[in-house]
């Protein structure tokens, strides 16, 4: 099996990468001083992919949405019994979970790494689906759909990106809707995990108290090698224009929950990466606890500790989103576009520049003391096609122009969205 070191000097630190012979890349990173090991198995398969075709095919499939999410549900279960009861024998601690792009299985374990590492080897590799399980499950994955619609949080976020995106699947949520997970069935299930669930279309990454010989020798003697399939997603169709610029609903809540979305240009690979790094350290700037803005509008009590932003960017969508509660959203929705426009006119002072950029690097280079940080980042980074210590290279080589350069370029009011969740009596 080939393999090669990366290393980082400046952070005194390294891990191996291998390629298998299947396609399968392999990252391994030992850390030491630390008790716990930390494993996850991820595909490139999300719940954007909803139309994809191989390389072996001629036409493109089209499938329902929710199918990724549901098929993570049904592979912990085989014809005997569930991979749950296996970790529980070795004393591991594993789950699961499906974003838009990604679905990844999961342990961590301070014992039995070896045995744990082969239980998640062998059930990811075990489908096993039948009519009876699949309608099963579809009552259960039912009932979590109609938890999350009645959750505030959740529909303010889904709500704001259906403002956002016209065509985009993103703006559907993970787990799909009632009524299309209703048209998933075994065959279905079978056909995408045997397109997406390819070794080369997998990572497998490891980080943490783990021994790198034990591990690779599990991994040879429990990899099921298959034809290697190539998969390519169906180009999506999304137009520079939002959606529209307002939606709300009502809930039962206390206090209105808002989110205010800038729809971006889409990036990939190390451009997505420096302009999601950029953008914090501008957002911080701007609207961080210790800026102006939010100092005036907590003391105002338009805004309170809820409040908060994220950079929400993947394969083919990028944006910018600030949220919270507030007594008035739309007063708060002002106040940002105001506060942008003042920044596009005056521009950014060097020290603040300074201040967040030093901030934004210490929390990354904190993030490897964290185990399940680390193998996290390794399999998002390796989707992404850029390298672990890659942030670590972006905000060093940040400079103030690369941020004036995205406030004067993006940012724009036409291209934003206000998400409201108002009290139900209201």
């Amino acid at each position: 099996m080939d393999g090669k070191i990366i290393r980082n000097e400046k952070l005194n630190e390294q891990y191996y990468e291998y390629k298998h012979e299947s396609g399968l890349e392999i990252l391994l990173y030992p850390m030491k001083g630390y008790s716990s090991s930390y494993a996850l198995f991820g595909t490139k398969y999300g719940s954007i992919d909803t139309a994809f075709k191989t390389d072996k095919e001629d036409d493109f499939v089209t499938v329902p949405e929710g199918i990724a999410h549901f098929l993570e549900h049904k592979l912990f279960e085989s014809e005997e019994l569930d991979a749950f009861e296996l970790f529980a024998k070795t004393g591991a601690s594993a789950n699961a979970y499906t974003s838009f792009e990604k679905t990844c299985y999961l342990f961590s374990t301070t014992d039995n790494f070896g045995e744990s590492l082969k239980n998640l080897l062998d059930f990811v590799q075990s489908p096993y689906f039948t009519e009876k399980t699949v309608q099963k499950e579809q009552g259960i994955i039912a009932q979590e759909i109609r938890m999350y619609d009645d959750s505030p949080g959740w529909l303010v976020f889904f709500n704001l990106l259906k403002a956002l995106y016209v065509n985009h699947p993103v703006k559907v949520d993970i787990a799909g809707t009632v009524e299309s997970i209703a048209k998933i069935n075994a065959d279905l299930l079978y056909r995408c995990y045997n397109t997406f669930y390819n070794l080369n279309n997998m990572v497998l990454a490891i980080a943490g108290n783990f021994k790198v010989d034990e591990a690779l020798s599990v991994i040879e003697n429990n990899l099921k090698t298959k034809e290697k399939l190539t998969v390519k997603a169906k180009s999506i169709d999304e137009p520079d224009d939002i959606s529209t610029p307002r939606i709300s609903a009502a809930l039962s809540v206390s206090t209105p929950l808002f989110s205010i979305g800038y729809k971006e240009k889409s990036l990939s690979g190390y451009d997505m990466l420096k302009a999601e790094l950029t953008y914090e350290v501008l957002l911080d700037i701007m609207f961080g606890k210790g800026s102006a803005f939010y100092k005036n509008l907590y003391e105002k009590g338009l805004i309170n500790q809820t409040f908060d932003f994220e950079v929400f960017c993947g394969r083919d969508y990028f944006s910018v989103i600030l949220d919270g509660e507030s007594k008035d959203p739309d007063k708060v929705y002002e106040s940002v576009n105001e506060c942008i426009a003042y920044f596009k006119q005056n521009g950014v002072a060097k020290e603040d520049f300074v201040r967040s950029k030093k901030s934004l690097y210490g929390r990354l280079v904190k993030g490897f003391n964290n185990v399940e940080n680390v193998a996290n980042n390794l399999v998002n980074f390796n989707f992404w096609g850029v390298g672990i210590y890659d942030n670590i290279d972006v905000v060093e080589k940040m400079e103030l122009e690369d941020v004036l350069s995205l406030l004067q370029n993006g940012l724009r009011k036409e291209k934003s969205a206000l998400s409201i969740v108002f009290p139900s009596d209201k």
